[in-house]
């Protein structure tokens, strides 16, 4: 035992009273000299404290559910959120979920593509792996991964589309005019390009027929009314076909322009079976309400409008998919490479993507 009397500089006293690490009369003058010079040096009862033990990282079907609560449900938008729920539940966790962050390599990865490949189109996968590198970098930002593992997109080709050509959309049109409910949301799909989401929710108050303009600033998924899937609102101009639609659909039944008799919004199951009904009766091939939307954005790029006016009307967020029409502007194109043929030498380039030829 090691018994100390010591006097600090500001006159207090203090007992010190301890057990000598080694249980020897050399020992214990030993640890008497090192406290001394411990209380010299102030250091005394500062001791260093142990570290804490690492936190261990949390496993991916943890941290699948703290994800989606606290950022998805935060950041995202309803139908973004339940997609990614989808996802987690029925690819992701039952892959990945016993397995902590930090395991989760490219070794893993590669096995989880694998696997997938079996059963799915590559770009189903390629959005499954969307959905796991952004709540792996999550987890980085949150301090509890160092890193993400890197991903090997798969090759996935170009999406196909289908669309109308000019005589069956006006064979549409005219096939619709047997249910005059119907057809002005028919001539609006088709000449806006809106999302079938965007129309159920669109208001009277949205738009102005004297002006011939529309602010699309709603949309509904699953039942949930939101923003447009881009997050933002864009005001369109109507052409004349459009307003005069409108105008014959124009009714007294609430703030909805497509509406139920009791004025309720649209279910998006009730919007089917009149589309296939006129589909039917213009003698095309079945459709459906984006293949409206993509026949717009198609009709305006064969009409030479550029690509960058296509993707604002559409209200894409990249120009990269609004490429998707761009092989549409052939006669465009060869237009473009004219204006290098001597003939052409005073000619410019107008502001519809189509050559206008100054005499002189």
């Amino acid at each position: 035992m090691v018994h100390i009397e010591y006097k600090h500089p500001n006159g207090s006293r203090q007992t010190i009273r301890k057990v000598s690490p080694v249980q020897t009369k050399r020992g214990a003058e030993q640890y008497e000299r090192e406290v001394r010079q411990a209380l010299l040096d102030g250091a005394f009862g500062k001791e260093e404290a142990p570290a804490p033990a690492p936190v261990q990282a949390p496993t991916f079907g943890e941290f699948a559910e703290e994800f989606l609560a606290n950022y998805a449900e935060v950041n995202n938008k309803h139908s973004e959120v339940v997609s990614k729920r989808t996802i987690f539940g029925k690819h992701l966790v039952p892959f990945f979920g016993r397995m902590r962050l930090g395991d989760i390599g490219m070794r893993e990865i590669e096995r989880y593509k694998a696997a997938k490949l079996k059963t799915h189109a590559k770009k189903t996968v390629n959005n499954q792996l969307t959905v796991l590198r952004k709540t792996l970098t999550t987890a980085v930002d949150w301090g509890l991964l160092e890193q993400v593992p890197r991903i090997v997109w798969l090759a996935a080709p170009a999406p196909s589309f289908r669309f109308l050509d000019f005589d069956e959309a006006d064979r549409l049109i005219a096939a619709s005019e047997s249910e005059p409910e119907w057809q002005g949301m028919i001539v609006l799909a088709l000449r806006t390009g809106l999302r079938l989401g965007e129309p159920r929710a669109l208001q009277w108050g949205d738009i102005d027929l004297a002006r011939g303009r529309m602010l699309v600033q709603r949309s509904v998924t699953r039942g949930v009314i939101g923003t447009p899937k881009s997050g933002k609102s864009r005001d369109m101009p109507l052409g004349a076909s459009v307003v005069q639609a409108l105008q014959r659909h124009r009714h007294l039944r609430g703030p909805w322009v497509f509406c139920q008799e009791d004025g309720n919004m649209l279910s998006k199951g009730q919007t089917k079976w009149p589309l296939r009904r006129a589909q039917r009766k213009a003698g095309i091939l079945e459709l459906g309400w984006h293949d409206l939307r993509h026949s717009f954005a198609s009709h305006l790029v064969m009409r030479g409008v550029p690509l960058k006016a296509v993707q604002e009307l559409l209200g894409h967020q990249s120009i990269d998919i609004t490429m998707r029409y761009a092989h549409l502007a052939e006669s465009t194109l060869r237009d473009a490479v004219e204006l290098l043929e001597p003939q052409h030498a005073h000619s410019t380039w107008t502001a519809h993507g189509t050559p206008k030829i100054e005499n002189g």
